[in-house]
């Protein structure tokens, strides 16, 4: 009789949770989730599951009478079913609370749904305080596309442990979804694929109410350690626009998943190693990651920014020495390496700090030189895809010692600190939420 009954209970509480999910909005499938934030404008996205008509509604968290709208978009399949919402009647260093309306019906959801707009602090004061989370590799399980045997992703939860931060913004390394076999050729299976990806229930909570900027590497670009030559790039690039928010998609004539951006007094310069990459097997001279284009346009920013810290995003690890896969020093590629850091090396470029991913384990690289400004490389790999347990053992001379990690985890930073006297606080968390380790950045005057 008690077994029955608890039958009973776990069948009406499943029915509940199922009919509470979908009383949400048939329609949503996943989201919502704040892009860039900038003083006066910022933006939301979010995806149904079907054509619909979707707006935002939103006021300041302590003024719910002041209510706003957003653009209003009607979601069509040929773009995933996905909108870009945009508040465009916001003030500078306020926080916002919103809610998606679909089809005239508001989306209620079980967790906050807020976004903020940076401050304007330059010759007011000290530069604001703010913290980011960052990661790479994130494999979304599907039995019937994935490769027999063991699962490549798991421990989903990590999402959930993120979300707890309450940080101000997140930045996904590249590999943000792994497309397979028979995704990549058709926009039905990269569409597909963005799709489930982005659907898992875990993450939701921490797209609602953390901004989110991305690159994007070979898995979420194409096959694996795929080049310029990837025939299917354009479609892929499209794709990619559609289910993050960034700044921009491409910059001037410069295409790819190449943006930038402000937060702070910290410059943020998101590069694409993938659109202009020469092949890896390539024998030639001067091969190049970045194209020439897009690293003329990186060592120009980095000689005219005025920011404190400048930090170059990029999908495989910059300093490490380890002729290993990808890194920056194999396959032919450490002349353009030696190129960029003997520009940073001669205009004297302080507090350069590249964030990297890709290598399925993390580390910490510095390379200091008597006279010249140090180089920090931070690497965060992997967040639910497979661990790379051999990593430590790679011989990368300018690894921080006791930065290594080769279980599945994430990073955090929190720019800190006064005007003049700005530290950068680095820290690794793993799937459960425990502090690996933490390193302090100063700020080089």
């Amino acid at each position: 009789m008690k077994k029955n009954l608890l039958k009973i209970v776990l069948l009406v509480s499943c029915l509940f949770i199922a009919y509470s999910n979908q009383a949400q909005h048939p329609k949503l499938q996943s989201g919502p989730m704040p892009g860039y934030s900038e003083m006066r404008e910022a933006v939301v996205w979010v995806q149904t599951n079907q054509p619909a008509r979707v707006v935002m509604r939103y006021h300041p968290t302590d003024n719910p009478k002041e209510v706003s709208f957003s653009n209003t978009v009607v979601t069509s399949k040929e773009r995933g079913y996905t909108a870009h919402l945009v508040a465009d009647k916001v003030s500078p260093g306020m926080r916002y609370k919103y809610e998606i309306l679909i089809d005239g019906k508001a989306v209620k959801l079980p967790y906050p749904t807020e976004f903020q707009t940076q401050k304007v602090w330059r010759w007011r004061g000290n530069p604001p305080e703010f913290s980011m989370l960052t990661g790479s590799c994130a494999y979304i399980n599907e039995p019937e596309f994935d490769r027999p045997g063991k699962p490549y992703g798991g421990d989903y939860r990590i999402f959930e442990n993120m979300a707890s931060h309450k940080a101000d913004f997140m930045i996904w390394l590249g590999d943000n979804m792994y497309l397979r076999e028979p995704d990549w050729n058709s926009r039905t299976g990269i569409m597909a694929r963005w799709t489930h990806s982005r659907s898992v229930k875990e993450l939701q909570p921490f797209l609602a109410s953390t901004h989110h900027y991305a690159i994007w590497d070979d898995h979420d670009y194409g096959p694996n350690d795929s080049d310029k030559g990837f025939y299917n790039k354009n479609l892929t690039l499209e794709a990619f626009g559609y289910f993050f928010a960034n700044p921009t998609v491409g910059v001037g004539d410069i295409q790819g998943a190449i943006t930038s951006f402000q937060w702070g007094d910290a410059d943020f310069f998101l590069l694409d190693n993938r659109w202009y990459r020469d092949p890896d097997n390539l024998i030639a001279e001067g091969k190049t990651i970045l194209g020439e284009k897009q690293r003329q346009w990186l060592l120009d920013n980095l000689v005219t920014s005025t920011a404190t810290f400048k930090v170059v995003v990029m999908g495989g690890q910059f300093l490490s020495t380890a002729k290993m896969f990808e890194t920056y020093s194999n396959n032919g590629f450490d002349g353009e390496r030696a190129l960029i850091i003997d520009f940073i090396h001669r205009h004297n470029i302080k507090n350069v700090v590249f964030l990297t991913g890709d290598v399925h384990y993390t580390e910490m690289s510095v390379l200091r030189e008597e006279g010249k400004p140090t180089i920090w490389d931070l690497t965060f790999s992997t967040m639910t895809a497979g661990p790379n347990p051999r990593g430590g053992e790679w011989n990368n001379t300018l690894r921080v010692p006791g930065t290594v990690v080769t279980s599945r985890n994430f990073g955090k930073i929190n720019f800190r600190g006064e005007r003049n006297n700005r530290e950068l606080v680095v820290e690794c968390y793993d799937t459960d939420n425990k502090l690996q380790w933490q390193q302090v950045i100063k700020e080089e005057r």
